[in-house]
């Protein structure tokens, strides 16, 4: 048998026999699948035999060189939407960056083929940050912009091209498809933040009160020319996603990215990213207007990173989670369990102890919850991996 891959030929020197060369040939090029489109390979497997992950997206796959911010969602349907940005060419956060999704219709268990929401060539489309309207059924997903070449540091120093700018899309059929961004910076920004991201994670909508029926995004501004000083901030809509506006800021900087969940007594919790070391915590009585109570929980240690929090009843009582990567380095992802409103972290489930980032969470039922996080065996950057938790596992 004649093997007309000189290449091939060349590298093993005909020592093998040709069914073996061919089995090697085609085993390199599942190997050496990096940037390739979904349609060129509709069936992909990501985790390439590693059952430590079941990757949703990965590094080197379906076009991208890099996937990054993860952000769930649950439709009015029972659709489960994973987010992320698809970074083209790196794992830079500047740079050509499209805001990318995948859909499952059982819980999770398997996902459909990658989808683009947002791709505006070499530029910067990203922060996803989802909200269902359980009203409408629609959701609206907040997200940010920049020129692919305009850096963290120019856009806060005014010196970059354009600025920062907050977009939001929306869709009315369960994920399917998804409305022309629409921008939204005059009323989600003020003139003198610079860098600004929506969660990235997802938002909540009140479901009693006077409020009933707000929809609120957690956020982030680093103040221009102020030699760094971030807070953390909420946006909101009154009007089922019609107009945005700028709800409470948080009364301490040095905090970053955020996300936000109901109490008990029906207030807000915002959880904030803290170079500290340890999570930022604030608290709101008037919806997200104003935040009070602002400071650190020493049981939430960060490596300064990016959480989740979430909310929801379990056996009658009133259930925050929240996951992060529980050490001061980018590893051990962790979710919490507290009965009290977050004044004890009583039990934890750890989902992975090696190296890992960004994660998000969603209910799926009563006894189980979901969660899509950053992870790797060597860097917390290999792929996005989702994994189901029933609640029983919490210790």
């Amino acid at each position: 048998m004649l093997i007309h891959n000189r290449s091939i030929k060349g590298l093993c020197k005909l020592v093998l026999p040709a069914l073996v060369l061919l089995a090697l040939a085609c085993n390199k090029g599942k190997r050496d699948r990096d940037l390739s489109s979904q349609s060129e390979d509709p069936v992909l497997d990501l985790n390439e035999g590693d059952t430590t992950f079941n990757y949703i997206f990965r590094q080197r796959f379906e076009g991208y060189a890099c996937y990054r911010i993860p952000a769930l969602i649950r439709a009015k349907d029972g659709t489960i939407i994973a987010f992320a940005e698809a970074r083209r060419n790196s794992c830079s956060d500047i740079g050509d960056i499209d805001l990318v999704m995948k859909r499952s219709k059982d819980n999770g268990k398997t996902w459909g083929p990658l989808e683009k929401i947002w791709d505006d060539g070499a530029n910067t489309c990203g922060n996803p940050a989802p909200v269902l309207d359980e009203t409408t059924g629609e959701i609206h997903l907040l997200l940010t912009w920049n020129f692919g070449t305009d850096d963290i540091s120019d856009i806060n120093a005014g010196t970059s091209k354009d600025t920062r700018r907050v977009y939001v899309s929306k869709s009315a059929d369960n994920g399917a498809t998804w409305s022309a961004p629409k921008e939204i910076t005059s009323a989600a920004k003020r003139p003198e933040w610079g860098w600004y991201a929506t969660g990235p994670c997802h938002g909540i909508q009140l479901t009693s009160g006077p409020k009933a029926g707000r929809l609120i995004i957690p956020c982030d501004f680093i103040e221009k020319g102020s030699g760094g000083r971030a807070y953390s901030h909420v946006i909101y809509s009154d009007d089922h996603g019609a107009t945005w506006a700028i709800g409470g800021v948080s009364p301490l900087d040095k905090a970053n990215e955020s996300t936000v969940a109901t109490l008990s007594d029906g207030g807000l919790m915002l959880n904030m990213r803290h170079t500290g070391g340890v999570r930022y915590v604030a608290t709101s009585d008037d919806h997200g207007n104003s935040w009070k109570n602002m400071k650190t929980d020493p049981n939430l240690i960060e490596p300064v990173c990016q959480g989740s929090l979430l909310s929801f009843v379990v056996s009658s009582k009133h259930t925050l989670f929240f996951s992060n990567p529980a050490s001061t380095r980018r590893e051990k992802m962790t979710i919490r369990q507290s009965e009290d409103d977050g004044k004890t972290w009583a039990k934890k489930y750890e989902v992975y102890a090696g190296p890992t980032a960004y994660s998000d969470l969603i209910q799926i039922s009563g006894s189980e919850i979901g969660i899509l996080y950053e992870a790797g065996a060597a860097s917390p950057y290999t792929g996005i991996s989702f994994k189901t938790v029933p609640l029983n596992k919490f210790k």
